[in-house]
């Protein structure tokens, strides 16, 4: 419109012409949208797509997939667009007045601490981590067998959501099975994210007959025997050097629990012994035993 008006056409005539009314125009005119208004509505269309395609995430998540996907913004900003429109992660909890006691866990804490199991498929530890690299966040979880401490599952994925956990327990249920392993009545140990209180997982857990189990909120040593994997992880591969792409990472990952965890690194707690060693050998002294 001020184009045409600079070019020497009268405002009424293109109004009439556009069919457009006089009144929305001259209010624009007197406060017209500025640079960064337009920015800030570009930014809620694109947070607001994210949140369409997983409401699991929460405002964290969505400031991840805004920036992967090239927006200048902070934290807050995702934060504050988030809560004038009311896009929460689904799992969120509404807000109350006072002190608010935890959501009611998806199961009770069946662990308590004791990281210890007697044989294979007994207890199962998961958790998940992430790392950056210059294409955007991949994101790990793995499922820990405290018999042997072998790492029996461990998907790897650009995207955080429930199919990630899902992904690994499926993984660890079919290579126990490929080995000739039972996993009825495993516990599976993780914290109260998300991704282990999700749906999907539940009926996971049901269908592989297995049990779940949860530690408290907010309680770090509950999960402390997984996290201890994951801090070897961040130690001997994530934070070794600034990783580009994630294809370079995911290789590094696999190759560094496939190749050095397992079969090169001897664990006090496995008397010196890897965890594919303290399987075979274990394995064979039951099979002569029997």
């Amino acid at each position: 419109m001020r184009d045409l008006a600079a070019s020497g056409i009268p405002a009424e005539v293109s109004l009439q012409v556009l069919g457009v009314a006089r009144s929305p125009y001259y209010r624009w005119l007197a406060a017209p949208v500025t640079d960064s208004e337009l920015r800030e509505a570009y930014l809620a269309n694109a947070i607001f797509d994210a949140h369409r395609d997983d409401p699991e995430f929460g405002y964290r998540f969505l400031f991840d997939e805004v920036t992967d996907a090239g927006h200048t913004v902070s934290e807050r900003t995702v934060w504050r667009i988030c809560s004038d429109n009311g896009w929460w992660s689904v799992f969120g909890k509404k807000k109350r007045r006072g002190k608010g006691k935890p959501g009611v866990p998806a199961h009770d804490d069946l662990v308590r601490r004791d990281f210890t199991a007697a044989g294979p498929n007994q207890l199962w530890l998961t958790d998940l981590t992430e790392h950056r690299t210059s294409e955007g966040k991949l994101y790990v979880c793995a499922i820990k067998d405290m018999w042997s401490n072998r790492i029996v599952g461990y998907p790897i994925s650009d995207r955080m959501e429930s199919k990630i956990a899902v992904d690994a327990l499926n993984n660890a249920v079919a290579r126990r099975g490929v080995e000739g392993l039972s996993v009825a009545g495993c516990r599976l140990h993780s914290d109260r994210g998300s991704q282990f209180r999700s749906r999907k997982l539940q009926q996971a857990l049901w269908r592989h007959h297995l049990v779940g189990s949860m530690g408290q909120v907010g309680s770090a040593g509950d999960n402390a025997a997984m996290e201890s994997f994951f801090a070897l992880l961040q130690k001997n591969v994530l934070n070794r050097r600034r990783w580009e792409t994630r294809d370079e990472l995911r290789i590094a990952i696999v190759t560094w629990i496939e190749r050095t965890y397992h079969r090169r690194r001897r664990q006090e707690r496995l008397g010196r012994l890897t965890p594919v060693e303290f399987e075979l050998i274990m394995t064979k002294a039951a099979d002569q035993a029997a």
